[in-house]
C-alpha cells in the first residue's frame, strides 16, 4: 500500500514509519517538525518527507495514497492546557480537515490515532470496553473523543475509519519523550538515582510499547474494511493494566533505585482500566512482545548507554510542553504555533 503517516517525525511516527516500509508498504511523511533537533541518537531523516501543518493540508497532499495514519497532534495533556483553543483547532479541526482532503483525494482508509485517555476517570474495579462512557478531563482527550466522533460522520463503504484508542507509549524512539510515565520514570532513576512520584501512584494506566503498536497499526492497514471500518478499537493487552505505583516498583527493581513521593503528591483523577478484548478477539494471533518489565530494562540500558543526564532530562529536548514553549518563546512560531518566515533553529 501507498501510505502517509502525518505526524510521522514524532515519538511514535519515527518508530512506526520504518516499521511500517518494512513490513513492505510505500511510506511517505507529513510533519510540522517542532521537533526538530530533539532527537535522542543521531538525527534521522525519513527519505519522503514533507512539511506541513495539519490546519492547511489539501487533497493534493493525499493524491495517489491508498490509506493515511493520522498521527499529527499536539500530543499529550500538559500541551493541551497551555492552549486549549490551539488544541481544538490542531487535533479536531485539523483531524477533520485532513480526512476530508482525503477522502475527497480517494484515499480508502484513514487510521486515526486517538487515545484511551478519553476514558477521563473510572472506578478502580470499573474496567472500561470501547462502549463505556467516554468521560474527557482534559482539552487533550476532549479534541481525541470530538475529533473520534466526526471522522466517523465520514466514513462510509468507500473510506474506512479506523480509531486507535491507544494506551499510554513507551519505549525507546528516535524521538524520545520523557513525559510519559514509564520513559519518565525510567529517567528519574538513570539521571538521579531515586524515582519521583508527583501524584500518590494509585491510578491506573494501560501501557503499550511503541513497536507493539506499531505492529497493531499494519494489522489495521490490511484488515478487511468489513472487520474494522468505522469502528473503535482499544490498542494494548490487559496484562498491561498497571498502577503506576506498580510501574514505579518495576522500575526500582530493574534500577535499584529508590521509590519517592515528591512534596505535595496528589491523588491524580485520570484513571482507567482497559478492557482490550475486542482487539483480541479480531485478531487472535496477535501476541504483544513487550511488557513493563522489559520495558523498563530497554529504556535503563539505553538511557545508560547514552549516558542520558540529569541536566538533558530536564531540558526542553524530549518534554513536548518545554519544546512548545521555547518555540513560542524565541518566536520561531507565532502565538498560533505557525512558523515564522525565519524561523530559529528547534535544535
Amino acid at each position: 500500500m501507498r501510505v502517509l503517516v502525518t505526524g510521522h517525525h514524532g515519538y511514535v511516527g519515527s518508530v512506526l514509519t520504518p516499521s511500517l516500509a518494512a513490513a513492505g508498504h510505500e511510506v511517505s511523511g507529513l510533519d510540522t517538525f517542532y521537533y526538530r533537533g530533539c532527537d535522542f541518537g543521531p538525527a534521522r531523516v525519513w527519505h519522503d518527507e514533507r512539511q506541513r501543518d495539519i490546519r492547511d493540508v489539501t487533497p493534493r497532499d493525499f493524491d495517489g495514497f491508498d490509506a493515511v495514519v493520522h498521527l499529527a497532534a499536539l500530543s499529550n495533556d500538559p500541551v493541551g492546557d497551555l492552549s486549549p483553543t490551539l488544541t481544538r483547532d490542531i487535533n479536531l479541526e485539523g483531524s477533520i480537515a485532513a480526512a476530508r482532503a482525503a477522502k475527497e483525494a480517494g484515499v480508502g482508509r484513514f487510521i486515526f490515532a486517538s487515545s484511551c485517555s478519553m476514558y477521563g476517570a473510572a472506578g478502580p474495579d470499573d474496567l472500561l470496553d470501547e462502549n463505556a462512557p467516554l468521560r474527557p478531563l482534559t482539552p487533550y482527550a476532549d479534541s481525541k473523543v470530538r475529533a473520534e466522533e466526526a471522522l466517523f460522520q465520514l466514513g462510509d463503504e468507500s473510506f474506512c475509519v479506523v480509531s486507535m484508542r491507544n494506551a499510554t507509549v513507551y519505549g525507546t524512539s528516535p524521538r524520545l519523550r520523557l513525559d510519559v510515565v514509564l520513559n519518565n520514570l525510567a529517567g528519574w532513576a538513570t539521571t538521579t538515582g531515586s524515582i519521583r512520584l508527583l501524584s500518590d501512584g494509585q491510578s491506573w494506566r494501560p501501557l503499550v510499547h511503541v513497536r507493539d503498536l506499531a505492529r497493531v497499526t499494519d494489522l489495521f492497514l490490511e484488515a478487511p474494511a468489513a472487520v474494522v471500518g468505522n469502528q473503535a478499537f482499544n490498542v494494548g493487552s490487559s496484562e498491561q493494566n498497571y498502577v503506576v505505583r506498580e510501574l514505579a516498583s518495576v522500575v526500582s527493581e530493574i534500577s535499584g533505585c529508590d521509590v519517592h513521593f515528591a512534596d505535595g503528591a496528589s491523588p491524580d483523577p485520570r484513571s482507567y482500566r482497559v478492557d482490550f478484548s475486542k482487539l483480541a478477539r479480531e485478531f487472535p494471533d496477535l501476541a504483544f512482545d513487550w511488557n513493563a518489565h522489559r520495558g523498563a530494562r530497554e529504556l535503563v540500558d539505553e538511557y545508560r548507554r547514552v549516558g542520558l543526564t540529569s541536566s538533558v532530562f530536564e531540558s526542553r529536548r524530549y518534554v513536548r510542553l518545554r519544546q512548545v514553549r521555547h518555540l513560542l518563546d524565541t518566536g520561531a512560531v507565532s502565538g498560533d504555533l505557525r512558523w515564522t518566515p525565519e524561523p530559529v533553529p528547534a535544535g
